[in-house]
């Protein structure tokens, strides 16, 4: 009896102390499953030559030559093109308080160094301030240097270092044909340097000026141009600029297939003129011009002279005013009908014939006198 007890306390004492080694080899062996990597599958986003901390998108290599020509054009046009937000002071009648409130915006390129900025008259018109906000998104307070509203055009100026000034090249307009391509880069709507594409639909069209003077010569583009595109770059395939965008013709108001751009040959003797003197120097006559509506009445061709200023170019070459006899009666001066063979009109016709030359160059203009025509020769004065 005695050994089946101790029998007994053995049997319990191997019996709980094989447990006890039991569990723990069960505890070592979960633990050294948890620790267990499980093998993650590897996302290319790059090729492994590239350097890691290049953020930049990469590059497609499936564009076609097309493409890539008007990416790289973009690319080194960009960076001349300038964004221009304008704004007015208002002084409230009660507090005296004066507030800044936004006006419009526009767009607008650098022409050189020395910090000018060009854009159109209508974009700065009867603003208070004007902003350029070039394409490192810096923004500049801009000082207006002169205006031309008979060429839609303006020239301000920003002073920032030099090494942020990247100038548009400047190309040519009077050799352009219809039907090649071009590219317009601005702000439409607020949103900026947009890229819009399109070919060159129409040469000399004649648009309306902010100062009711046509703009001869007008380049017609189904390039989109919307509200913001104003005063922005029209370039060739090139890169050069060949036209200042400024108008549109819209039922809605918005882009309807057709826009229409200041030719560069005409902003490259505006712009010159404006950076030098504030203003367009025009040649002159030194007349004073009877209106289109009292042509209309006369039943004539071309611009009767109703005056002539002393000591002007037409006093000089004998041009001869519209006078009263004693009668009261009027004596008809003469009629310009041509400049240099150039055939005129009306007072529109005159004004933009004279644009092609300086003061001080001679001409030869033809007038009708006593039902003969007359040739005289004249040298230009320069409008001040």
């Amino acid at each position: 009896m005695k050994n089946f007890k101790i029998f007994k306390i053995i049997f319990w004492a191997a019996l709980l102390f094989g447990s006890f080694v039991g569990g723990i080899a069960w505890n070592s062996g979960t633990s050294n499953d948890t620790i267990v990597e499980v093998e993650k599958p590897v996302i290319a986003t790059r090729d492994e030559s590239s350097n890691p901390s290049d953020n930049r998108p990469i590059l497609r290599n499936d564009l076609n030559s097309d493409e890539k020509a008007t990416i790289s054009l973009f690319e080194n046009a960009a960076p001349s093109v300038a964004y221009i937000t304008t704004s007015n002071y208002r002084r409230d009648y009660w507090t005296r308080n004066i507030t800044e409130i936004p006006l419009g915006t526009g767009s607008a390129f650098i022409w050189d160094k020395n910090g000018h900025i060009i854009t159109n008259y209508h974009v700065i018109q009867g603003a208070d301030r004007a902003l350029v906000t070039l394409a490192d998104q810096s923004t500049w307070e801009a000082e207006v240097i002169g205006v031309a509203p008979e060429k839609d055009l303006a020239v301000l100026k920003i002073k920032t270092p030099r090494s942020q000034l990247i100038p548009i090249p400047v190309g040519t307009s009077d050799d352009l044909l219809v039907g090649q391509s071009v590219y317009a880069i601005g702000n439409p709507f607020g949103l900026d340097q947009t890229l819009t594409t399109g070919i060159i639909s129409a040469l000399g069209r004649e648009i309306k000026s902010v100062a009711g003077l046509p703009i001869r010569d007008a380049i017609q583009t189904d390039a989109a141009i919307n509200p913001g595109n104003s005063g922005g770059p029209l370039l060739d395939s090139n890169g050069k600029l060949i036209a200042v965008n400024t108008a549109i013709y819209s039922p809605s108001g918005a882009y309807a297939g057709i826009g229409f751009s200041i030719p560069v040959d005409i902003v490259s003797w505006v712009v010159p003129q404006l950076i030098e003197h504030g203003k367009l120097i025009r040649p002159t006559l030194g007349v004073e011009l009877a209106s289109t509506q009292a042509m209309n009445r006369l039943g004539e061709e071309g611009v009767l002279v109703l005056n002539v200023v002393e000591r002007s170019a037409a006093a000089a070459a004998g041009i001869r005013p519209t006078t009263r006899n004693r009668y009261g009666e009027f004596d008809l001066g003469d009629i310009i009908t041509s400049i240099n063979g150039e055939k005129i009109k009306s007072r529109n016709d005159l004004l933009l014939a004279l644009e092609k030359y300086q003061p001080g160059e001679q001409i030869t203009v033809q007038v009708k006198r006593d039902e003969k025509l007359v040739d005289l020769e004249l040298t230009l004065d320069g409008s001040r």
